[in-house]
This record gives structure tokens, sequence and C-alpha cells, in this order.
């Protein structure tokens, strides 16, 4: 009989991969997976990034350095510069994906026991994560412009025996609420942090994906505007939702001592991001079609949540409360209306339509009638005909 470790004799799977089973259902309208959409795709730019790639058999094909390829790092440092943040390719850690840098991370930092902040509603990933880690998670509320920073705060002065080590957001089009966490609580959490001894990471996939020209500087670069030497913030981001989620190609910007023991770390993991997909996207950030594309993505995503934010308004109107975001891939929305939410969720399915419960993005996985819908991978007469599908399940579960 095998004798599992203790965090995983019951472990508990993704709630939104446990989701997946409706999708083969047909006819299916899902407003549940965080995915980019694929018509939006640059397929003929990575095409003949990918041939380009290939032309270099020893650099594409072959093993390669941990850190990552020097001409990616460096492709990533000019990438983070349109950003405002100031880096250099030494500081940049590539992954695969995002997902395995916050697991690096946690590994390094996370001690079973140790205190860990948690905006919630949170992504769900995250908080499995940390749970198999045996961290200790302490949930900070949100509201429409993302992480309540008085509320972390009175935290902080109340119960200082807590000491957590590390607080983990996603400040720019936060996934699941879509919230944008505004300038001075920016600057305010990482004067926290500075003050109480705890790292931030700041996980910010979504934050090119705007609605409009006007970007807010990264926690990361406030942290290092005001103290470049002793930055408590480590930025996590990745091509998936830019470019393609199946290139699986993150990073970490980190401070030295951190970055040197997540490459050990990742040795021990996977020994290097696949050189191959690490090739296709230096040969895609240089081939001068990344801009154009996101920009193209940001305009789609716009128009496609204007329309479900209408048709819900249209069709569910008072009954619903909902901030539209101004950027990112999800719209949070939340029953005003006394509605059981696991009646609704069924009915849904069963006129077929499908969204992630709220209860999917909170640690305790508490009754909530909130739901997380993803405008992002439907077209607009999909999501339009999916709000039609989810006022009837609405109106079954609610009594009209």
């Amino acid at each position: 009989m095998i004798s599992f470790a203790r965090n995983f004799i019951s472990p508990s799977g993704s709630p939104i991969r446990e989701l997946f089973p409706y999708l083969n259902r047909p006819g299916m309208i899902s407003f549940a997976g965080g995915y980019p959409s694929p018509e939006l795709f640059d397929a003929e730019g990575l095409r003949q990034a990918a041939a380009q790639a290939l032309q270099d058999r020893v650099g594409s094909l072959q093993y390669g350095a941990t850190e990552g390829s020097p001409a990616l790092r460096g492709g990533i440092a000019e990438l983070l510069a349109t950003r405002g943040i100031r880096s250099s390719p030494a500081e940049i850690l590539v992954t695969t994906g995002s997902q395995q840098a916050f697991d690096l991370l946690i590994r390094v930092l996370i001690e079973p026991g140790d205190n860990v902040l948690i905006e919630t509603p949170a992504y769900p990933a995250a908080i499995q994560a940390l749970r198999l880690a045996g961290a200790n998670l302490l949930s900070v509320p949100t509201d429409e412009q993302g992480l309540d920073v008085a509320a972390l705060e009175a935290r902080l002065r109340d119960n200082p025996q807590e000491a957590p080590k590390l607080l983990y957001l996603v400040p720019s089009f936060s996934n699941p609420s879509g919230a944008l966490l505004p300038l001075a609580r920016r600057r305010t959490l990482v004067e926290l942090a500075r003050r109480h001894g705890f790292l931030i990471v700041e996980d910010d996939p979504y934050g090119e994906l705007r609605f409009s020209d006007d970007a807010l500087p990264t926690l990361y670069e406030i942290a290092r505007r005001t103290q470049e030497d002793d930055a408590p913030v480590v930025y996590l981001s990745s091509l998936s939702k830019t470019v393609s989620p199946g290139l699986r190609i993150g990073w970490m910007v980190a401070s030295p001592e951190l970055y040197r023991r997540c490459v050990i770390a990742k040795q021990t993991a996977d020994l290097c991001t696949s050189t191959l997909a690490q090739s296709v996207a230096v040969a895609y950030l240089q081939s001068g079609r990344y801009a154009a594309s996101v920009a193209r993505a940001s305009q789609e995503y716009h128009a496609r949540m204007s329309a479900l934010v209408d048709a819900l308004r249209g069709r569910l109107g008072a009954r619903l409360r909902l901030t539209p975001p101004q950027g990112g891939m999800f719209l949070w929305v939340e029953n005003v209306a006394d509605v059981n939410a696991e009646a609704l969720f069924h009915a849904g399915v069963r006129r077929g339509v499908l969204y992630v419960p709220g209860k999917a993005f909170y640690p305790d996985a508490r009754p909530t009638g909130a739901m997380r819908l993803s405008f992002a991978a439907p077209s607009i007469p999909d999501i339009i005909e999916g709000v039609n599908r989810l006022a009837q399940a609405y109106e079954e579960v609610a009594g009209g």
C-alpha cells in the first residue's frame, strides 16, 4: 500500500478544473475558464517564430540554462521597460508559466504553519499551492477597487503576533474580481510591507490587457523607486494571456538572494523551461508583432466585456451587483436577491451555460451567491445567448 505525504492523503484539486467535464456537453457556452480567445492568437506570427527558432537547433532543442536563455531574459527586460519596470536580465528567472514561479517562491519561503496574507476572493491556484505547502492563510477583504489596504493596515496593527511572511495579490485586473488597485493604495501597500517586514508577491498576467491608455505603475516599480536595494516585492508575469498559454513562458523578477534560491529550486523541478518554447518566444518578441497583438486583444476584450455587462443589466438588472472592469478577462457578479447559489449553478448547467461559483475563490469555500464570468473566450453572440440562458436559470431558481 502506498503511503502518501500528509498533504496528499486527501488533496483538493482545482475547483475550476473540476468543471471541465461540463465543457464537453454539446452546445455548452462557457464563462468559466480563464482562457484567452483562440481567435486572437497570432498564429501566423507564432508560425514564423517557430520556423526561425528551429534554425538554431542547438539553442532550441538542447538543454539550456536554468535561469533561462540570455536572449529571452534580455527580451523580457525590454518588454518590462515598456511597463515602466527597470530590470536587468540578471534579475529575471524564466519559468514554466508564472504558476511555476509562484510554486518556486513557496518552496523557498514557506514552512508549514507560516502565516500568509491573501486577497479574497483570490486566484484558486494560489490558494491551492499555499495550502499544499502548509501555510496558514489570512484573508484580506477586497472591494470594487481591489485589496482593502485600510483593512490590512488595521489587521497588521491589531495582530502583531501574526507576523505574516508574504502577501499574494493580483493588483491589476484581478482574478477573479477584475479590480484595479488605485495608485494611493499601491503606495501604502508597499510602505506597509516595509514597515511590517513581509514580502509582496505581485502576480501580473493581465496588466497589459487594459481598456484605456492609462497604466498604473506596478508595485515592484513603486518599491524600486523609493528604495532600490530593498524592494519588498517580487514580480511575476507571463506570456500566457498576451501571446499563448501553450508556450508556458513565465518569469519572476526578484532580489539576488531570493533569485539564487529559486534557481536552485527550479534545478530540481525541471532543469530548465523548454528551450524550444523560449526560442519561439524570443523570435516572436523580436518580430515586432507583440504590441499590435496585445492591442488587438485588449480592444476585443473590451467589446466583449461591454456586451456581457449590457446583457446582464438588460436581463437581470437590479438582481445583480457588478462593477465593469477596466481591463483583464473577468467580471465579478454578486446576487443581490436571495437565491440558492448551488441551485442556480446546476440550473445554468442544464440550460447550457457554465460559470465559476464564487465559493471557489475563498480559502474557506464560504457560501456566496457571487460568480466569476470570463468574457475573453466566448464570442459576443455566445455571450448574449449565455446571459439569456443564465437569466432563464435565475428565473427558475428565484421564481421569476
